[in-house]
């Protein structure tokens, strides 16, 4: 297949300022992203109270989304490498926002699993597609900023998600949160189609390959690579294997705090709804969104030195988070639980300002939409095992209750931290050696 001729418009856009002007208008369509698949968590109870629902089930409501999710990821970064990024960032939008707003209308089990599985289809284009347009407007000096900053639109979306749809439940009733999502993700997925623009694919001026992909024969290729050509490649070579095992540890901590944790702070500490929406999410997203863009920036300034140097400063993140994850479900104090929060989203921050930006030190230009979405593939699909652990440990740990069974599996996201921080800091030692 040809690939995509270059806009003839390009010269203008490939301006410093446009180039944080796609970052900015892709900010807002990501924090919709993550609003749209938070909003789903803060009303667990209210579904478990109105339709009966136990914590196994709505532990399957949650991952429904994450495995079709990954299992689309694969065919989405194939299209990201292959056709127009912003329609397939902007159209992902359209359609999951109206999913989004068909979640209202369900009542029964597999109507909720249903639309969280197509929503989790809809939203699987954006990361491969989006992450891929960020490093054809930002090289080596300024990838892993421009993907910090885009990442704190996780975290804001993340926080608005669980806030306002638990204060709109609250205030108006569970369905009302979706509608709102839904429709002014609609508005303004047809705005941007007005301002973000596609550029062409050729490596920008100040791309410079890394040490690690210069010598890929992927680089060589003119069009794209087929897709079990990258695939091969991400297998094959030690540092990108070691980090789609990280990114699996890494997401199944994040998918169970993500979909639980609201929950946890109503059962364990006795938060009303929309208070345990707010502290389940603003305390770790908010201290995320401070350190990912100074790691970011750490990052960027230490790579042009020494190879592998982004997966270095990830590690660290999870090694120092290890104690604070284990500290969250350890302890009954409300004062110690928001500093671990907080302490916990400090060092998480560190590890995601890194995830594609560490990967595309390793892959070549002309495939990293389909990396992107393979890696998507791998680390949500270990990542979906998250939600429905805490669910059966909440039932089967056998520590007399099931707050202090959802603790026990809390905890233990401590040890998981570790083993993701040694595949770091083990592929930063790979990337350095292949220099």
């Amino acid at each position: 297949m040809r690939r995509p001729a270059t806009n003839p418009a390009r010269p203008a856009m490939s301006s410093r300022r446009y180039a944080w002007a796609v970052v900015g208008m892709l900010w807002f369509v990501c924090a919709f992203n993550y609003a749209d698949r938070q909003a789903i968590s803060v009303v667990f109870p209210l579904l478990q109270k109105e339709f009966g629902f136990d914590k196994q089930q709505l532990g399957l409501i949650g991952s429904a989304f994450m495995w079709v999710y990954a299992a689309g990821a694969p065919f989405a970064g194939w299209t990201g490498d292959r056709f127009p990024r912003r329609h397939l960032i902007l159209g992902g939008c359209l359609f999951w926002s109206f999913v989004t707003m068909t979640t209202a209308w369900c009542g029964r089990l597999w109507q909720f699993v249903t639309v969280r599985a197509l929503e989790g289809f809809g939203e699987t284009f954006y990361f491969p597609a989006s992450m891929s347009l960020v490093s054809a407007y930002h090289g080596l000096r300024t990838r892993s900023r421009a993907m910090a900053v885009h990442q704190s639109s996780v975290y804001a979306g993340t926080i608005g998600g669980s806030w306002l749809g638990a204060w709109l439940a609250e205030q108006y009733g569970w369905r009302t949160g979706f509608y709102c999502f839904g429709v002014a993700g609609m508005v303004l997925a047809l705005l941007l189609y007005l301002f973000l623009r596609e550029p062409g694919r050729e490596i920008q001026a100040d791309t410079k390959p890394s040490p690690v992909a210069e010598a890929s024969v992927l680089e060589t290729e003119a069009e794209p690579p087929k897709f079990m050509d990258t695939l091969r490649f991400l297998l094959g070579h030690p540092s990108a294997r070691l980090l789609l095992l990280a990114f699996v540890g890494a997401n199944f901590v994040a998918a169970l705090f993500l979909v639980w944790t609201p929950t946890f702070l109503i059962e364990k500490f006795g938060y009303k709804l929309s208070t345990a929406g707010l502290n389940a999410t603003i305390f770790i997203h908010a201290a995320s969104a401070l350190s990912g863009p100074l790691s970011g920036w750490l990052a960027d300034a230490w790579s042009v030195r020494r190879p592998g140097a982004r997966m270095l400063v990830q590690a660290a993140g999870m090694l120092v988070g290890a104690g604070f994850v284990a500290l969250v479900g350890w302890t009954n104090d409300k004062s110690t639980l928001l500093l671990a929060m907080a302490a916990f989203g400090l060092c998480k921050g560190c590890y995601d300002a890194g995830i594609f930006a560490s990967l595309y030190d390793v892959v070549p230009e002309n495939s990293r939409a389909t990396a992107a979405g393979v890696m998507n593939t791998v680390g949500w699909t270990g990542g979906a095992l998250g939600p429905l652990y805490a669910g059966w440990m909440a039932k089967h740990a056998g520590q007399g209750s099931e707050v202090a069974n959802m603790s026990l599996a809390v905890s233990l996201c401590g040890l998981i931290y570790l083993v993701v921080a040694a595949l770091l800091w083990r592929a930063s030692g790979v990337a350095g050696s292949s220099r």
